[in-house]
């Protein structure tokens, strides 16, 4: 499989839509038939599943992390605690519209690299080339139509490149436009609705990326999920995005919170933007790797094996932890250092998939996820 390093490179030069770097965070979209309404958010930088699903109840969890703080813990059910910075997701968790899946990984081991980690969790596997699982997912669906969108720099999540057509918007590359040009982008697109709407959106949104100080950029994924939200309202029904600072090797009781901030504000607007198209969506919150059991010198924790993966949405069959909890006694770790994966990561998505638009799981098991063995259905989605 072609290297996520050389595939931007390619993408840069020929300036086509391609897979999300971890530096630019774009909006993909996809128009479907039926009403379900699906949303990919990619965790970039490897989120640590034991810091944000706490197994509080396992005895070995404080003798691996004795000084990252564990307190204000959110209990969910005896045996995992949800963290603070994500406390505004616990009406969502007792209504039924949060899950997680513990100790699930993609096939990725051993040499944990972030590039190579992003590229099978948005391929969907270490041999099938540049297309993104989610694109391979459209491609089988009948009557799908490219949703036309504003586009704000050149990149596109690798999660949803191949040949089924797709739409892109991105807001963070710069539009350094003058006066004048903003005026003659306005008369351009005067007699269309949809493109006014979306080039004044991409304008407001490019003063993100223009001052850097500025207060409306420190909440970035909230802008992305809002506009997301907005042609979800639509004909979209397919949507996917990222979000970034999730590499916590140092000071993780400072970062870790701030990108749980992001994507408690990206969930929550989702949620209020959608309004009753809430009832019918489902949200899956995926990341490359997890990371170490044990925290490292510098109050971090470095990259791992086994994680965790996030799910909301008022489609989802709620309030579950999912998956096998394998423990973290020493005898219980990968390469004695990792939380052990149980599941494929890829199962959940897939049948999410299933459970939400007219795939069959044999469609799923050799196109999508090429060799998947899906399993038992999770029961994730009502």
């Amino acid at each position: 499989m072609q290297s996520r390093r050389k595939f931007l490179t390619r993408s840069l030069a020929l300036g086509c839509t391609a897979a999300a770097s971890p530096l630019v965070t774009p909006v993909t979209f996809a128009s479907a038939p039926g009403d379900a309404r699906l949303v990919v958010i990619v965790l970039r930088g490897a989120m640590d599943g034991l810091d944000v699903v706490r197994p509080m109840g396992d005895p070995d969890f404080a003798r691996h992390r004795p000084t990252l703080d564990a307190t204000g813990s959110h209990d969910l059910n005896g045996l995992f605690a949800l963290h603070p910075a994500l406390g505004q997701l616990m009406p969502l968790w007792r209504a039924g519209e949060l899950s997680f899946a513990h100790a699930t990984s993609t096939p990725y081991r051993d040499k944990r690299s972030h590039f190579d980690g992003q590229d099978i969790l948005e391929t969907g596997g270490t041999d099938v080339g540049d297309d993104g699982w989610l694109n391979r997912a459209i491609s089988k669906l009948p009557g799908t139509t490219s949703e036309t969108a504003f586009a704000v720099g050149r990149e596109n999540l690798m999660l949803l490149s191949g040949p089924a057509q797709v739409s892109v918007w991105s807001p963070d590359s710069d539009l350094d436009l003058s006066p004048q040009a903003q005026l003659l982008l306005e008369k351009v697109y005067a007699q269309d609705p949809l493109f006014q709407q979306a080039a004044a959106r991409a304008m407001e949104l490019a003063e993100l990326t223009d001052n850097p100080m500025s207060p409306r950029r420190a909440g970035r994924a909230k802008p992305l999920a809002e506009f997301a939200a907005g042609r979800l309202k639509e004909d979209t029904r397919i949507a996917a995005f990222s979000i970034n600072g999730w590499d916590t090797h140092a000071n993780q009781h400072n970062t870790l919170p701030r990108a749980l901030g992001e994507l408690s504000a990206a969930i929550l607007t989702l949620k209020s933007e959608l309004g009753p198209i809430w009832g019918q969506t489902a949200v899956l919150c995926l990341t490359e790797f997890g990371r170490t059991v044990q925290e490292n010198g510098s109050r971090g924790t470095d990259h791992g094996t086994g994680g965790a993966a996030i799910f909301a949405g008022g489609a989802l069959k709620g309030r579950q932890v999912l998956g096998t909890w394998p423990g973290m006694a020493d005898g219980d770790l990968y390469e004695k250092r990792d939380l052990m994966p149980t599941s494929d990561v890829r199962s959940y998505a897939a049948w999410a998939l299933h459970a939400l638009f007219p795939l069959a799981k044999s469609d799923l098991r050799s196109l999508v996820f090429p060799g998947l063995d899906m399993g038992e259905n999770p029961g994730l989605i009502t």
